[in-house]
């Protein structure tokens, strides 16, 4: 049986986390704001929203999913929440991502994120940008 190299840099995977996983997958809602994140780094809830055309309640509700099933971390700064994967994951949903490359949907989402960051509308752009004030 051969194993993928990335798969022997997984920490602390076990069947239980395998099956968290896995159904956290099973919503595409969470497919597509994971997909945001592991290809544009950490993420807060307006700016899934704006870019996923989600409602503020549905994005909450898939990220509290995330966050549950061990998959994403959250830090606080200023008056956002970012919300990004968990490095012991990373390489699992890389692997899982190189499959869904060049899914329509997907890409569309990656589309709105420059579109959005380039208008300077996205709390990512905000935040990096008061971190060369201080």
């Amino acid at each position: 049986m051969n194993f993928h190299p990335d798969f022997m840099r997984l920490k602390n995977f076990s069947l239980v986390f395998g099956v968290q996983l896995f159904k956290a997958l099973s919503e595409e809602p969470r497919v597509r704001i994971l997909n945001l994140m592991f290809m544009k780094g950490e993420m807060c809830i307006t700016d899934l929203e704006i870019i996923l055309e989600f409602t503020q309640a549905k994005t909450s509700r898939h990220l509290s999913y995330l966050k549950n099933s061990g998959i994403v971390n959250s830090r606080k700064a200023d008056q956002w929440v970012f919300y990004s994967i968990k490095e012991e994951v990373t390489d699992l949903i890389k692997l899982i991502f190189d499959y869904f490359n060049k899914d329509h949907l997907l890409k569309k989402d990656l589309e709105n994120f420059e579109t959005f960051l380039k208008q300077d509308e996205l709390a990512k752009f905000h935040q990096k940008e008061r971190s060369y004030l201080e």
